[in-house]
């Protein structure tokens, strides 16, 4: 049985293979002019800079993959090394502790800028989970890790809220306008905006629990 099975996914992963080589042989044909095509219905998308329009909006599913991805990654690290438990200890002391102080209330309201500045200018979901990540994972080398049994207990539904808010947006739209996620002109702003909200605290929340799950703590004195 065990024989069959191999040979199975054996088949399935040279069919797959086949099909990729097929695909990538078949001559390329001339398409339209992208940057122009982006340029022409940038007024439509709810934002005004390139990148945001394309990833939040004309090629959307994009970034729904990349968060997908993030889980998936999650999934396999939760599976070799669980979430250390609190030590519940005194913050450290130290230039770290100072550090801290100082720092985290700047890289929480950084991220949040960055955020928000993602419709007009270099910035978005992931740079500012990415910082936002940075303060949690700092937070906790400077003693701070007594939101770990929280952590722990909500780690799923929490890290799932971005993609399950751009699937609630996919669903709508698709219903609405019969395309997955083609974002009406005139919410678009407001729904890339939600996307990005959520996005933004599964992405950080993902990046901290990726931390932890390499058991860089374990070794930290309490």
């Amino acid at each position: 049985m065990k024989r069959a099975g191999s040979a199975v996914l054996a088949l399935v992963l040279a069919g797959l293979a086949a099909l990729m080589a097929w695909i990538v042989t078949r001559p390329v044909q001339p398409g339209r002019d992208v940057p122009a095509h982006i340029a022409g219905s940038i007024g439509d998308s709810g934002v005004s800079h390139p990148v945001t329009a394309v990833l939040l909006n004309f090629r959307g599913y994009d970034t729904l993959l990349e968060l997908v991805v993030l889980l998936v990654a999650l999934a396999g690290v939760r599976c070799l090394a669980p979430l250390p438990p609190p030590r519940g200890g005194a913050p450290v002391g130290g230039v770290l502790s100072e550090l801290a102080s100082l720092l985290l209330p700047v890289l929480v309201l950084v991220a949040l800028y960055l955020l928000w500045a993602g419709a007009s200018r270099p910035g978005g979901a992931f740079q500012g989970g990415a910082l936002l990540a940075a303060a949690g994972i700092l937070a906790l080398l400077a003693g701070r890790d007594r939101f770990l049994w929280r952590f722990e207990h909500r780690l799923w539904p929490l890290a799932s809220l971005g993609v399950g808010v751009f699937l609630i947006v996919a669903a709508g739209t698709l219903g609405g306008s019969g395309v997955l996620l083609g974002l009406p002109p005139g919410h678009a702003g407001t729904l890339i905006l939600v996307i990005e909200g959520f996005a933004l605290f599964s992405i950080a929340v993902t990046l901290v629990a990726l931390f932890l799950g390499t058991g860089e703590l374990e070794d930290r004195e309490p």
